[in-house]
């Protein structure tokens, strides 16, 4: 087994992150954590597949990434459009806030691209080439410099501007949109 792929997909990769929602900003923070994990184990499976073709661990890691990103990526760009747009375009930071906004409907549309060509590799076949495996960098290299632009950007300002009934209504309004999206 390949020490690379399995440490990727270890039990700690999926466990909830060590915030809670009672924190959520520490909680944005973390699932950027995982969405990074996520995103290096989508380039580890490229080269993967390179070497070893759609093996038992490349489908592993592709579904892996899949769920992650079917699931907890959607939950996770709502949770910065219902919490942390509309307080930037309220307070003058609409450019920002348009441009966080873009990044997250031109990654929505990137997944899909990504997700079509890794659902062949979760069924044991690879049909990709040089151009999918591009379009895998393009997509980790986009989402690292949008959570760069939102941890330096959006979130110091959004989350020092919360008061504690804010911050509180917002960890259980993004738990319950987490309950209502299993």
């Amino acid at each position: 087994m390949n020490d690379r792929m399995h440490d990727a997909r270890s039990g700690a990769l999926h466990a909830a992150p060590a915030a809670g929602f009672e924190q959520p900003f520490e909680m944005l923070h973390a699932c950027h954590e995982r969405v990074q994990r996520m995103l290096a184990l989508l380039l580890r499976l490229g080269e993967h597949l390179q070497r070893h073709g759609a093996d038992a661990q490349a489908a592993d890691a592709a579904r892996s990434v899949m769920r992650y990103f079917d699931v907890a990526g959607p939950a996770h760009h709502a949770d910065e459009e219902l919490h942390v747009l509309p307080w930037l375009r309220a307070h003058g930071r609409q450019a920002l806030a348009q441009r966080l906004h873009a990044d997250h409907e031109a990654m929505a549309e990137q997944w899909r691209a990504v997700r079509a060509a890794l659902e062949p590799v979760a069924a044991g076949r690879w049909t990709g080439d040089a151009a999918t495996l591009a379009g895998w960098h393009a997509f980790a290299q986009g989402y690292a410099e949008h959570i760069a632009v939102e941890e330096t950007q959006a979130y110091p300002p959004v989350a020092a501007a919360l008061d504690a009934s804010t911050l509180d209504a917002m960890g259980r309004e993004m738990a319950a949109h987490r309950r209502h999206a299993t």
